[in-house]
């Protein structure tokens, strides 16, 4: 006999929220990979009810999240650049 009770994880609403915020202040790649998973589950186990009721969609987490792994490779392809010292003091003669 099947149980009545909803097995999803409400936890995961709140996760999917604020992974991607640490991830993007961080900017730890590990922190954004796991904002998408979660992210990703919550969107996949997202009920009718859930979709009825919710102020954003699901999908709006995930987009979120991979802007979160977006802004933690972005140093890869545009690397920071180096701001030169500045020049030693010339001794007068």
């Amino acid at each position: 006999m099947a149980s009545n009770k909803d097995m999803r994880r409400a936890d995961l609403g709140t996760m999917s929220s604020t992974m991607p915020m640490a991830a993007m202040f961080t900017r730890n790649r590990m922190i954004g990979w796991v904002a998408f998973v979660f992210s990703l589950q919550g969107w996949l186990a997202e009920s009718p009810d859930q979709k009825k009721t919710a102020a954003t969609p699901a999908y709006m987490s995930v987009l979120m999240s991979l802007m979160a792994l977006v802004v933690t490779y972005f140093p890869l392809f545009l690397p920071p650049q180096a701001k030169n010292a500045p020049a030693a003091a010339m001794p007068s003669s």
